[in-house]
């Protein structure tokens, strides 16, 4: 039997970030799903080892689900460029990362560079991933893969979202996601697409 979400049930969300809690919540409240985090509970982030998101996300939900006994959502998410075999994928947070933050105009930079270096011609098609993970204290799990699919475009355009948003332009658009306000951006993203198969899937 293909194990879902019900009414009442308590939820983790295996994240320390605020506004992912906010939002996780507010998607999930209608249904009558209560979600607490990992940052407010106090767990520890346990180190993302493996080469997929699929594979980071399992960490992440099994590793709070384990902790707290409750079921446990994560997610990783990055963007993969065709013209660099895909990266830099499970890596994208890791290309931005200095010694005083994240900066991701020095990897969009990094990002432009090397797909120009790459003789590949455009466009230059990419993706953004989010996989969710929906994990059980006994071990069990569930994975929902959202994409939004696009192309890059130099230089970046825009000051709204974060990450690579100013440089991806999604198909049939004619803004990027750097360029849209949240509520014209997020029905688009690739969130929105895994949270819509989560929904379907796993809830009720």
């Amino acid at each position: 039997m293909t194990r879902r979400l019900s009414s009442g049930d308590r939820l983790v969300l295996a994240s320390h970030n605020a506004g992912k809690l906010r939002e996780i919540g507010s998607l999930l409240a209608p249904y009558g799903i209560d979600v607490t985090s990992a940052g407010e509970l106090g767990l520890a982030e346990p180190e993302e080892t493996e080469d997929s998101f699929a594979g980071n996300a399992r960490i992440k939900a099994h590793f709070a689900a384990k902790e707290t006994g409750l079921v446990a959502l994560s997610d990783d998410s990055g963007i993969e460029v065709d013209a660099l075999d895909g990266a830099p994928g499970v890596y994208t947070a890791d290309w931005a990362e200095t010694p005083a933050g994240r900066d991701f105009a020095m990897a969009m930079e990094r990002t432009w560079r090397e797909v120009q270096a790459s003789g590949a011609p455009a466009p230059y098609t990419a993706r953004f991933v989010c996989t969710l993970c929906l994990a059980w204290p006994d071990g069990t799990d569930r994975l929902f893969r959202g994409e939004a699919a696009g192309t890059l475009v130099w230089p970046p355009r825009g000051t709204e979202g974060f990450g690579y948003d100013p440089m991806f332009l999604r198909d049939g658009e004619t803004l990027t996601f750097g360029e849209m306000a949240y509520a014209q951006k997020e029905p688009l993203s690739h969130r929105a697409d895994a949270f819509a198969k989560l929904k379907a899937g796993a809830l009720g």
